[in-house]
């Protein structure tokens, strides 16, 4: 699972800071309950410059983003006051919509569905 995100001085925007809690929490319990089923979870972070902040916010599994793993998601773009202070203009940043509900940060629950459909299992 890898975790992309803007980042100034180790400093993130609002939306990013939540969307990497989340995705914390989420490594965190299904490290214990996969492992017992023979699968490993390897997290990566990825802090991006601002050349590449289209890509911030951005959850990987296998390589894959979570909207292409999750039926129903799309990416679209809103403004991000919080990154518009780190980079000195205004700025835009992702969101993921999913069954009609737009987020800015990705909740946990769509984080584990996704891992958990991308290696195979179905959520209970």
């Amino acid at each position: 699972m890898e975790w992309r995100h803007f980042a100034v001085g180790g400093e993130t925007c609002d939306r990013c800071r939540a969307t990497g809690k989340s995705v914390r929490e989420v490594v965190e319990e299904l490290t214990g309950e996969l492992s017992a089923k023979g699968i490993g979870i390897k997290f990566i972070e990825t802090v991006l410059p601002a050349e590449l902040i289209a890509q911030s916010n951005m959850i990987l599994f296998n390589g894959v983003p979570l909207e292409e793993i999750l039926a129903n998601a799309t990416v679209k773009e809103s403004a991000c006051p919080s990154c518009s202070c780190l980079t000195g203009s205004a700025t835009s940043c992702r969101t993921v919509e999913h069954g009609g509900v737009s987020h800015e940060a990705i909740p946990a629950e769509l984080i584990r569905r996704a891992a958990l459909l991308s290696v195979g299992l179905e959520m209970n």
